[in-house]
């Protein structure tokens, strides 16, 4: 596999920005971290400082602002606009879509995005996280599942929400009160990151609150929570990210 500096890269796409604004200065009011998508690392800030930022595939004739190498991302694949302060995206007619918290975007029509947003390009072969908050060192992603997308389990996993029960590969498994209030959380807010803080409230109600108003849950606690979940249903039945210092993301095919 031919691994690229994903630094220098962006530093480049931020000069060629520069260039493109005819000297304009912009300040940075945006970024995008990569959750998934060569040939950037996992954690790569991909700076939104121009006016118009165009994501999509390089070719001999043409380079976007931030180039990916999945063949089916499009070479014009979504443009991110800056408009009235605000960060509006749009999919420029790609081939394969783009999805913006599991939901489908349609083509050449505006999408102001939120902090949080999970934005996901062929069908979520690149994952991308939106945020209007700019961090100067790159976030670190853990992928508490490593499946690519096409390497998912033969049948789906089936939730009895009501029965507190999931069904993974025809085996019943009960849920413990823990992992039952952690999944069904980050299941009703799928595709989106959901915040260490609103974690330990919805798992942890029971528990004395800090000096933040926060349940005192330490991170320890957290990950073994999510250890256990990954070893009892599978590595591949839940796909879920971790944001250190940040949350959690289920990525979920409502489909």
């Amino acid at each position: 596999m031919m691994v690229w500096n994903s630094y220098s890269l962006v530093h480049k796409r931020q000069r060629a920005a520069k260039q493109h604004t005819e000297g304009k200065k912009l300040e940075t009011f945006a970024c995008l971290y990569v959750i998934r998508g060569e040939p950037y690392r996992s954690g790569t800030c991909l700076n939104l400082s121009a006016a118009d930022t165009v994501l999509g595939r390089a070719s001999k004739t043409y380079s976007p602002d931030f180039a990916f190498t999945n063949a089916f991302i499009s070479r014009k694949h979504l443009l991110i606009r800056q408009e009235g302060g605000k960060a509006v995206l749009y999919d420029l007619g790609s081939r394969h879509g783009t999805e913006i918290n599991g939901v489908k975007v349609e083509p050449h029509q505006p999408y102001p995005l939120q902090s949080t947003d999970i934005i996901k390009l062929a069908r979520g072969m690149t994952v991308l996280h939106f945020s209007y908050i700019f961090a100067d060192q790159t976030l670190e992603f853990e992928p508490l599942s490593l499946t690519q997308h096409g390497d998912e389990p033969d049948g789906e996993p089936v939730i009895h929400w009501e029965k507190r029960e999931c069904v993974v590969d025809g085996k019943r498994l009960s849920m413990s009160e823990k992992e039952y209030l952690f999944l069904k959380l980050l299941y009703e807010e799928a595709n989106r990151l959901v915040p260490i803080e609103q974690i330990k409230r919805s798992v942890w109600p029971e528990r004395l609150s800090g000096t933040d108003g926060v349940p005192d849950v330490s991170m320890d606690e957290l990950n073994a929570l999510v250890y256990r979940i990954r070893k009892k249903y599978g590595k591949d039945t839940f796909l879920i990210s971790a944001v250190r210092g940040s949350g959690y993301v289920l990525e979920w095919d409502s489909k």
